[in-house]
C-alpha cells in the first residue's frame, strides 16, 4: 500500500505547520494556469522491478513535468495552457495532438526542425519507484528561446507553474527567466515544483544552485524530503524549524511538503510515474480560482485531501499522462475515506 500525504508551510498570516486530513467537495472554475518548461515521451517497462536491460519490452507514454500538471489540471475540469517546445517530428506532433485532445491549450508549443523530441526511459522498481535514463543531447526542450515566448499567453494566467529542468540549459534557461518576469509582472502567482532529476545537472552544486537562484520568487513551491535534504545539505525534511529557516521566503504564501507526515489516500501502487505532478495539478485546480484560500484552515484542508486523492489515484496505473484522474474518480475515492 502506499498513501499520498502532504505537510504545508503557511505565510506567517496563515497558520503555520498545520496536519491536513478531512473530507470536503470542491468545485473548480475557470482561471487559467500556464504550465512552462519540457514535454517528452517516457518509455516504461512492460514487468515491474527489472532493470532497462533486463525489461523485455517499454510502454511508451507521454509525460513531462509541466506538461503532466497541465493535463491533470484539464482533466479536472479546469483551464490549462503548456508552453514549451519540442521536436518537428513524430514524437512531438502526437505530444501536442494529446494535449489538444485532452484539452490543454497549446498554442504555445513550438517545433524544433533542428532537434528531437526528448525521450526518458523509466525503470520500475518492485516498490513502484523510478529510476530514469534521459535522452536530450540536445532535446528541442532545452532550445526554446525568449523570442518564441506566446507573451500573451503568459499574461492572461492566473497561476504561471515551472519546475526546475528548464534552468540547467541555455537558451531555454534565459526564456524560463524571462517567462517568469512577464508572469510576475502580470500578477500571476508563481508555482514552482522542484522536481529534481539530479542525472540531468552538471552536478550536485550545480543543481542545488540552479533551482535555488529562483527560490526566493515563487508564492508556492512544492517538494519533497529527498529535495529538503538536498537542497538543504543534508538536514533533517522532518525537522519543521530546518524547513521554515532554511527554506520558506517572505513573500511565500505555501511551502508543500510532498511526501510528509500526514496519511493520504491509501492505494496500492503500480507506478509512481506521475504522481507528485497528478497532486500539483488537483491543487491548483482548486487554488487558481481562489487564491486565498491558503488563509482558510478548511478550504486548505479541503483542497489538499483533494489533491492527495489526486496523486493516490494516478500510482495505480502505468504512465504520467494517461493516469491522470478526472473529478469523478476523486470524489469516487474520496467516499471511502
Amino acid at each position: 500500500m502506499a498513501d499520498i500525504p502532504t505537510s504545508v508551510f503557511l505565510h506567517s498570516d496563515g497558520l503555520k505547520g498545520l496536519s491536513l486530513h478531512s473530507n470536503g467537495s470542491l468545485e473548480a472554475v475557470d482561471s487559467l494556469v500556464v504550465c512552462f518548461g519540457e514535454m517528452l515521451i517516457d518509455f516504461v517497462p512492460s514487468v515491474s522491478g527489472v532493470s532497462l536491460a533486463e525489461a523485455p519490452d517499454f510502454q511508451k507514454a507521454p509525460g513531462g513535468a509541466p506538461a503532466n500538471v497541465a493535463v491533470g489540471i484539464s482533466r479536472l475540469g479546469g483551464s490549462s495552457a503548456f508552453i514549451g517546445k519540442v521536436g518537428d517530428d513524430e514524437f512531438g506532433r502526437m505530444l501536442a495532438d494529446i494535449l489538444k485532445k485532452n484539452k490543454v491549450n497549446n498554442s504555445g508549443m513550438r517545433f524544433d526542425q533542428n532537434a528531437r523530441t526528448a525521450l526518458a526511459f523509466v525503470t520500475l522498481k518492485a516498490d513502484g519507484e523510478r529510476e530514469f535514463m534521459f535522452f536530450r543531447n540536445p532535446s528541442a526542450d532545452m532550445l526554446l528561446h525568449e523570442s518564441e515566448l506566446d507573451v500573451n499567453l503568459i499574461k492572461q494566467a492566473s497561476i504561471f507553474h515551472y519546475g526546475s529542468i528548464s534552468l540547467i540549459d541555455e537558451p531555454c534557461r534565459s526564456t524560463h527567466l524571462a517567462a517568469l518576469a512577464i508572469a510576475k509582472q502580470s500578477g500571476s502567482i508563481l508555482s514552482y515544483d522542484v522536481n529534481l532529476r539530479l542525472p540531468l545537472w552538471p552536478s550536485e552544486n550545480a543543481a542545488r544552485k540552479g533551482i535555488m537562484s529562483i527560490w526566493d520568487q515563487a508564492d508556492v513551491i512544492k517538494v519533497s524530503e529527498d529535495e529538503i535534504t538536498f537542497l538543504t545539505g543534508g538536514d533533517d525534511p522532518y525537522d519543521d524549524n530546518v524547513v521554515l529557516d532554511r527554506l520558506f521566503h517572505p513573500n511565500l504564501k505555501l511551502l508543500l511538503q510532498f511526501k510528509g507526515r500526514v496519511p493520504g489516500v491509501k492505494v496500492k501502487p503500480v507506478d509512481t510515474t506521475g504522481a507528485g505532478d497528478a497532486f500539483v495539478g488537483g491543487f491548483l485546480s482548486i487554488f487558481a480560482p481562489d487564491t486565498n484560500l491558503y488563509k482558510d484552515e478548511k478550504r486548505l484542508r479541503d483542497a489538499l485531501l483533494f489533491a492527495n486523492a489526486c496523486g493516490a489515484l494516478t500510482v495505480t496505473k502505468k504512465g504520467a499522462i494517461p493516469a491522470m484522474p478526472t473529478r469523478d474518480e476523486v470524489h469516487e475515492i474520496l467516499k471511502h475515506e
